[in-house]
């Protein structure tokens, strides 16, 4: 398959329209088989239920092209499953996660020679949404719903390597107990664009979101899972009921346990237990890890031993890892790669 003719080692973080997507909808108790098309464009009713009460979920993930030439996705069946829970909490119908896996490896092979190639530090990023279609003026589920994937060349999330950031305490509350913070609905990141706009102009580039409850309990920023390392190397990750399972942090404590027979705890994380940690991180689909140099609470700075030059030593030999695993340099555990056929 001969690629597309981009400048693949330059490329953004941002949106490419690629040749094909996948459409499917679900009208009259039922999901239609749905089509690989090329036509971009989403029609709807004025009164849509997604454009009036926001009824939307939406996954994240990636195809790559391995050392060896074969294009592979990174653990869908998680996307699969996470996207369920999504949207059983919000109301909708569940697009099952046999046809879900198929349709994310048949748009990928529809658009395979946008995959960029190995080596180019980029990946194809893979975007499977679904929301209600019909119109809908009263407060209730929409009867009619359209799932959709599109598929876009991404760059990598930083250029130049993975230099520490600067993030702040969060005046704002990400997620309310019992609510939905543990789905990816897209709710969750409209109400956090308004914080995340005046962190950046405040300079810092991300934000630490506390537990609604008592303000006391790390959860997560507005679109990661933090990661901790403790000064004897054990990796800690946050436990919350509102905070989004991540997958890369599913990953990335695998990885720790059992290729770098690190000790691994999940458990709640006390704000003020953060100053005595020794690596910070965010971890994501679209960064893997983006190391913490500095937090900032209102005025008072908490700096990490590993500095603001670059990741910390531990966190580095996690994310070679867990690159080297998606990328095909290192052997992965059973399932974790979907390869392309």
């Amino acid at each position: 398959m001969e690629k597309k003719n981009l400048d693949w080692a330059n490329l953004s973080f941002g949106y490419i329209k690629t040749d094909k997507r996948f459409v499917a909808n679900y009208k009259d108790g039922a999901w239609d088989e749905g089509v690989i098309t090329e036509d971009d464009k989403v029609v709807l009713s004025e009164c849509a239920g997604v454009l009036q009460y926001a009824q939307t979920c939406f996954e994240g993930m990636k195809a790559y092209e391995t050392k060896d030439g074969k294009v592979v996705i990174f653990r869908p069946d998680l996307n699969a499953q996470r996207m369920e829970d999504s949207a059983k909490r919000l109301e909708m119908p569940v697009f099952p996660q046999d046809k879900f896996i198929k349709a994310v490896a048949d748009v990928v092979k529809a658009n395979e020679s946008w995959v960029p190639p190995y080596g180019s530090g980029a990946t194809l990023y893979i975007r499977p949404y679904m929301f209600g279609s019909n119109p809908v003026i009263g407060v209730k589920p929409a009867d009619e719903y359209q799932f959709r994937i599109l598929v876009t060349p991404v760059g990598p999330y930083f250029k130049g390597g993975a230099k520490p950031i600067t993030i702040k305490v969060s005046d704002f509350d990400r997620a309310a107990p019992h609510g939905t913070g543990h789905i990816k609905a897209g709710l969750n990141y409209a109400m956090s664009l308004h914080p995340i706009v005046t962190a950046h102009e405040e300079g810092y580039a991300e934000n630490m979101y506390l537990d609604a409850a008592t303000r006391t309990k790390v959860e997560e920023t507005g679109g990661a899972n933090f990661i901790f390392i403790t000064k004897d190397a054990t990796l800690v990750t946050p436990k919350s009921d509102s905070i989004l399972p991540s997958i890369t942090r599913r990953s990335l404590t695998y990885v720790a346990e059992h290729y770098l027979g690190m000790k691994v705890e999940h458990r709640e994380v006390l704000f003020d237990e953060v100053k005595d940690f020794a690596e910070c991180g965010l971890c994501g689909t679209a960064a893997v890890i983006s190391p913490v140099g500095k937090i900032v609470d209102h005025g008072k700075e908490i700096c990490f031993p590993s500095g603001m030059e670059k990741m910390g030593p531990t966190i580095q030999k996690l994310y070679d890892t867990l690159t080297g695993i998606q990328q095909g340099t290192i052997e992965a555990p059973e399932g974790w790669i979907y390869e392309i056929k």
